[in-house]
Parts: C-alpha cells; structure tokens; sequence
C-alpha cells in the first residue's frame, strides 16, 4: 500500500496531501490566495509565486502531521510539474526534489490535468472504473475532451481554441461587477436569473470536439453595454467597466452560464456516445458548477462521476492518486527535471 506525499503548486493553490494505496487520503492541505488575487481581478503571477515560499514548508509539515506520519513513512514524493505558472511551479517542484533527495524516495512529476482525471478515483464508495471513460476537463485555463483507454493511456479529442470555460467566467463575472474568482460567483448571481432572457450564442464548432468560448465572452459585452440607457455602442461605450443595472445580473449570469453548459455537456454526450465509453468524468475546477452537474444529471444515458467539492479545484490529493498509479508502473524521476509550464497531456 504504498504512501505517496504530493505537492501542487501550479497557480495560487499552496497544496500538500498523503494518500494511501491511490484511493485513500490520509490528509488533504490547501492555502489558498484568494484573497491576495481578488484586488487583480484573476491570479498576479508574481504574488502567487511569492506566496507559495512563504507557506509550502508549512504546509507539507501539516500534511504529515494531519496524516500521523513522518516522511520516514512515505514511498515516494509526487509533485505537479506543469502545465501552470512558471514560478509556481518552480517552488513545488524544488521543495519535492528537497524532500526526495533528502529521504531518498522517488521523485514522480505529475501532469496537472491528469491529476484532476485522477481526483475521480478519490470519490469514497466508487464502483470500480472500466475503461474506456471520457474526461471533459473543465476549469480556468482548460477545457478539454480526452478519451482515456487506461491507466495513462489518453486520445486528446478536442479543447477549446480560445478561452476555457473557467476563464471566461472570470472575465464575464468582472463585466457584471462580481467579485473573483468568477465561476463560484456568476453560480451565486444566477440563482434566481431567468437562463433564457438573453440569446447568447451557442459555438457548436460541428465536425470537432473543440470548444470555444470567446464569441460567448463577447456577445455578454455587448450586451452589458446595451442595457446602459443612452449609451451608444461607441468604442468608448466599450470601455467602459462599470456594471449593469444590479436588477438584471441575475438574468445576465444564468443566461450567459446556460450557454456554456449547454455546450459542455451536449459535445460531451455526443463523444460520449460516438466512442461508446461506459462511463463520463468531469474534473476540474468548473465540475464543482452545480447547475452543470444537475443537467448532466438530468441528460446523461450513462454514469457521470464529478469529485465532491473539495477536489474539484486544485488539490494535492489529486497529484498524488496520479503518481501512485505512476509509481506501482515504475516511473521515476531525475533530480534535475524541469517545470513544464505549458505541458500536454497528451
């Protein structure tokens, strides 16, 4: 039952987690910086770097402490080495390769996205997973449809060509003046919102599994600035940034997150389909979208897996059920591998 001790810092998550045998979490530790980031409207490079130095080290001592454990007790490190912000990336990965050569354990680099595959195998009381399933990866900076055939085995179908789901809920959220991160609080805004009272558009992309959401992101715009009585659709009507009426935000937000789920989950389900898979996972940030859960819920011919809560955003618990599946298939290491700030995971 090997114990893995993993590391994420791919963006303004400071996270350390101990998980046993891939399936059992030992302890779970998240820092978050949100509150750092809000006055910026999204995650300040810098900040988010700086940050992670001041806290990783408490961090891990948390994670072993949460999990009665010494690093004496643990197999083999995993860590996050891309895709993400460089400088991120860089603290995780150097305290890892600290920690491993310190003990002599193993050194395990994870890709970031197959860790959010792998939050599913985290789910307590899950049935067993029987390949092939289909992963829709939906969060800040990705929104992608991966076929996965087996244990690291992956066809990547299709992503989005522009802004990923997740970023464009950002951008729309400080449209209508809501507060960062975006996702949780055009959710919050749409309770209540009549989702068909705006006619945004729809980008089915048809022959393709992508996704784009830029069109989506823009047509908001304008339609923010023409609820401004009196003002003209100028360039400089454009520029302007503050809000619309508070009364029509609510129809706003559940229209405009309507139009993003309702073309996640219909190019999900017709892959879905066309693949004959038995069972849909949808990981990342975004998954933990109730109103996205609820109608792939209400849609889906066939079992759909969402994380609970907790690990739908980044997490280290995810990194560490990916490396131990690397890890039980021999995979190690160098001390010298790099970050991979743009790395694919397929």
């Amino acid at each position: 039952m090997p114990r893995i001790l993993a590391l994420e810092t791919s963006c303004d998550e400071t996270a350390a987690a101990v998980v046993a045998d891939g399936n059992t979490i030992l302890a779970n530790i998240i820092a978050s910086q949100a509150a750092k980031h809000a006055k910026y409207g999204g995650v300040f490079p810098e900040v988010a770097s700086r940050a992670h130095i001041e806290v990783i080290y408490a961090v891990v001592q948390q994670a072993l402490s949460d999990a009665h454990l010494s690093l004496a007790d643990i197999d083999a490190v995993g860590v996050t080495r891309g895709p993400g912000l460089p400088g991120s990336l860089v603290v995780g990965l150097n305290t890892a390769k600290g920690l491993a050569l310190g003990r002599g354990l193993p050194l395990i680099g994870v890709n970031h996205l197959e860790g959010h595959v792998y939050s599913l195998w985290l789910v307590e009381n899950a049935a067993e997973v029987v390949f092939p399933v289909l992963a829709l990866i939906v969060s800040g900076g990705h929104t992608e449809l991966v076929l996965m055939t087996g244990h690291s085995q992956y066809q990547r179908l299709g992503g989005t060509l522009d802004d990923a789901a997740g970023e464009a809920f950002d951008k729309v959220a400080r449209l209508l003046g809501l507060p960062y991160p975006g996702g949780p609080s055009i959710e919050r805004a749409a309770v209540g919102g009549n989702p068909t009272a705006f006619k945004f558009p729809r980008a089915w992309l048809e022959g393709t599994w992508d996704f784009s959401f830029s069109g989506l992101k823009t047509a908001a715009l304008y339609e923010v600035k023409q609820q401004k009585p009196g003002r003209p659709m100028t360039a400089e009507a454009t520029a302007d940034t503050t809000p619309p009426d508070p009364a029509l935000v609510p129809h706003l937000a559940a229209s405009f997150q309507a139009a993003i789920i309702e073309v996640l989950v219909g190019k999900t389900l017709a892959a879905a389909q066309k693949f004959a898979v038995t069972e849909i996972f949808v990981a990342g940030g975004v998954s933990a979208n109730q109103a996205l859960k609820a109608e792939f819920e209400r849609r889906a011919p066939l079992p759909v897996r969402v994380p609970p809560l907790g690990l739908c955003t980044d997490n280290a618990a995810m990194i560490a059920a990916a490396a131990n599946f690397r890890y039980l298939a021999g995979q190690r290491d160098a001390l010298d591998i790099d970050a991979l700030p743009n790395w694919k995971l397929v």
